[in-house]
Formats: structure tokens, C-alpha cells, sequence
């Protein structure tokens, strides 16, 4: 699973292979949420409040980009870097 940015103990995964709706993983320590792209709402797992706050911050930025990667993964390439949250 790529990791495509990193930021504040948060790292953004996506799965080459995995299933619609578009979305990509914020883990954080052992906790893992896969987080839909189009809504931003959580769609299973979970992390501590302050991290998700921040990855719906970053996500909300990086929409656009996000998708890309999905359609990237989607056809088994390898997706682009994201720039962190500053």
C-alpha cells in the first residue's frame, strides 16, 4: 500500500487494489480509516479525533489530487506524492 503524504503522525495510504467508493486510509499508530474522497466521511476504522480533524483538513486541499491517485492505483500505477499539511 503506497504511502502518498505524511504529516503530524498521520500517513495516507491507498491500495492498488481496492474497491469503490474512491478512498484512501489515514493511519495513525495501529488505528487505520479508510476515508471516503468524494464526502469525507469515514466509511470503517477510526483514529484519535485531533488526527482525523487534520487528515479532513489536509483531504479537503488535496481533492483533486486524491483522485488522481485513486484512477493511478486503479490501474495498478504507482500514485504521486501529496504535499503534507503545513
Amino acid at each position: 500500500m503506497p504511502t502518498i503524504s505524511a504529516f503530524y503522525g498521520v500517513m495516507i495510504r491507498m491500495h492498488r487494489t481496492d474497491h469503490a467508493p474512491p478512498h484512501f486510509h489515514a493511519v495513525y499508530g495501529n488505528q487505520d480509516a479508510a476515508i471516503e474522497i468524494k464526502t469525507l466521511r469515514t466509511l470503517t476504522g477510526t483514529i484519535p479525533r485531533r488526527a482525523l480533524a487534520l487528515t479532513l483538513e489536509w483531504a479537503a486541499l488535496h481533492r483533486e489530487a486524491l483522485m488522481e491517485a485513486w484512477e493511478l492505483c486503479r490501474t495498478h500505477q504507482t500514485p504521486k506524492r501529496i504535499p503534507p499539511l503545513d
